[in-house]
């Protein structure tokens, strides 16, 4: 006899009435239960924990490169003269939307409160800075020319508010055999900035460029020129024509400075996916086994279809369907709970920690006071075709084994 299309009505008929399970084959079908909801609590939870590691990842890279820049051009020796053509040239870059010139340096910031801190100072324009937009300022640095603009944690540790003075000490330049004292100034506190970094809120102080430049003693000079892009993810053609007018000047991006961070983010978001496709791949591991019982079971039922003229292939597909059934079932089942989920996660931690009473983080981590979650398609889409993917392997084998079942065996003893 030869084999119908795949998956004819004869197949589809005997797959749904084996899926029904009656009062003897109760166990078999609590089995496939187990299955169903375990493929869907796994790929429920992929697409959750993949969404938010998403939204986590866009949400850090958004604040760290939206503090350091996007791309930066650095002087021999931690000096860049001659900045201003350079950063003229460089606004005529395709895809550039903003060059800054910075002056950085590091600096002991005490005040008469007795509070002392170590902290990075930077130098730059009062409208650059006003540009970044992952800050949140208290006070315009225009409103006093030679103020300074804390982190509001670095502002709690020494006590100061805006107009309180705060003193800044850094080494002095020159011979270091030289006994040379450290160069202090005292700067008025015009605002307070807010990131939601802590390592940012409690260790940057901004002033304007002309002050920074008279306090680290280079006047002509600037440490690094910033460069903000159009497109942060897209800078290989900006990186090239930068470099070509940069000439001898050291080129980095945002990418290598913060590489080993964002790699550790990389490896923890791989190592998740995978701990968590175990959770469908022991479910797969349970269709496996309640599809063995079933051929077991049903030996006699294939024995006579096999008499009546059905074919290996018919009977492989009987089983197929039914497994893949329970795998096509527990995916779309895992996709809707898990697209649910994953767009309501921020009412969820809401949720809980009101039921828990108190914060879900620390004060350290305070930018995940909103918890990030971000779907992406081609995510969603692969982690369906893996669920699906392994739960359709593993029919395979009770399938084979249900084909080559021999009828004259199963029917000696009936």
């Amino acid at each position: 006899m030869r084999d119908p299309a795949p998956f004819g009505a004869f197949e589809l008929l005997v797959a749904r009435r084996y899926l029904r399970a009656r009062r003897q084959e109760s166990f078999i079908s609590v089995i496939a239960s187990f299955s169903l909801i375990g493929i869907a609590l796994g790929v429920a939870a992929l697409i959750v924990v993949m969404s938010v590691m998403n939204g986590l990842r866009q949400d850090l890279v958004g604040r760290v490169i939206g503090l350091h820049g996007h791309i930066t051009v650095h002087g021999p020796a931690g000096r860049l003269a001659n900045y201003e053509d350079l950063a003229e040239r460089l606004r005529g870059v395709a895809g550039v939307v903003r060059v800054a010139p910075v002056v950085e340096g590091q600096a002991m910031a005490t005040s008469a409160q007795g509070g002392a801190a170590g902290a990075v100072v930077r130098g730059m324009p009062a409208g650059d800075l006003a540009a970044k937009r992952v800050l949140t300022v208290s006070a315009s640095q225009n409103e006093d020319d030679e103020g300074i603009i804390l982190g509001d944690r670095l502002a709690g540790r020494l006590g100061v508010g805006i107009g309180d003075r705060v003193t800044l000490l850094a080494p002095a330049r020159g011979d270091p055999r030289r006994n040379l004292a450290p160069r202090a100034r005292g700067f008025r506190v015009a605002g307070t900035f807010h990131v939601g970094m802590y390592e940012y809120d409690a260790g940057y102080i901004f002033m304007p460029l002309g002050a920074a430049q008279t306090y680290f003693e280079q006047p002509e000079t600037v440490s690094f020129l910033e460069i903000m892009v159009a497109d942060p993810q897209r800078l290989d053609a900006a990186k090239q024509a930068v470099a070509r007018i940069a000439g001898a000047a050291k080129i980095h991006d945002w990418q290598q400075s913060n590489a080993s961070f964002f790699n550790a983010l990389q490896v923890e978001r791989t190592v998740t996916f995978l701990l968590l496709t175990l959770v469908i791949l022991v479910a797969a591991f349970n269709i496996i086994s309640s599809l063995v019982m079933l051929v077991k079971d049903k030996g006699q039922g294939i024995a006579i279809m096999r008499t009546m003229g059905a074919t290996r292939g018919m009977i492989m597909r009987i089983f197929f369907i039914s497994g893949a059934s329970v795998g096509l079932v527990g995916t779309l089942v895992g996709l809707v709970l898990g697209l649910t989920l994953a767009t309501n996660v921020e009412t969820i931690r809401e949720v809980l920690q009101a039921v828990g009473g108190g914060a879900m983080f620390a004060a350290e981590v305070d930018f995940l006071a909103r918890l990030p979650s971000r779907v992406e398609a081609g995510e969603v889409v692969a982690v369906a075709l893996l669920a699906l993917g392994l739960s359709f392997a593993a029919t395979l084998f009770p399938s084979w084994r249900a084909a080559r079942l021999d009828p004259v065996e199963a029917l000696r003893y009936e």
